[in-house]
């Protein structure tokens, strides 16, 4: 047993001495096309982009977002999500939630985003929250979606501004 750990590392040794760098293994590049995927999407949301959900989530993801709120809870697909959690909230909103991403985390399929985000409701007043969510890809799509946010700024634009 010790033969064989020894000639792993021998063979890393003399991969590292020729290449300059660790073997790529197929965890290590799903890992970084998955963190490369999620970065450029928020970094196209932060310029004004408008497509972020449609560009990152499979039509039958499920996004679960964590809380005690009456928007918390289990959305199955993009367009029930979509309809139910973004869009109401969305109308409410005179510039759209723009993020500042603060840290991106990858393992494999799952990426991790902590952000800030802000934007102005349509009363005036300064819509800020921070966030993290974490996403389950397959297929540079996010199957799954758990998101951790501070609910009360978000339930205050929903309860200040009705929609007529």
């Amino acid at each position: 047993m010790k033969t064989r750990h020894y000639a792993a590392l021998a063979l890393l040794a003399v991969a590292l001495l020729v290449n300059g760098t660790p073997p790529v293994h197929a965890h290590d590049a799903t890992t970084e096309r998955n963190r490369q995927f999620i970065t450029q999407a928020f970094a196209q949301w932060s310029t004004g982009g408008k497509s972020f959900f449609d560009d990152v989530l499979a039509p039958d993801m499920v996004w679960t977002i964590k809380g005690t709120s009456p928007v918390a809870g289990r959305y199955e697909g993009r367009e029930v999500f979509m309809a139910k959690a973004v869009t109401p909230f969305a109308a409410r909103l005179s510039s759209p939630v723009r993020p500042t991403v603060r840290h991106v985390w990858a393992d494999d399929d799952h990426v991790v985003v902590h952000w800030d985000g802000e934007a102005t409701a349509i009363d005036g007043q300064p819509y800020r929250n921070s966030y993290v969510w974490i996403f389950r890809m397959e297929n540079l799509r996010a199957v799954e979606v758990t998101a951790y946010l501070d609910l009360v700024p978000y339930d205050d634009v929903i309860r200040r501004i009705p929609l007529d």
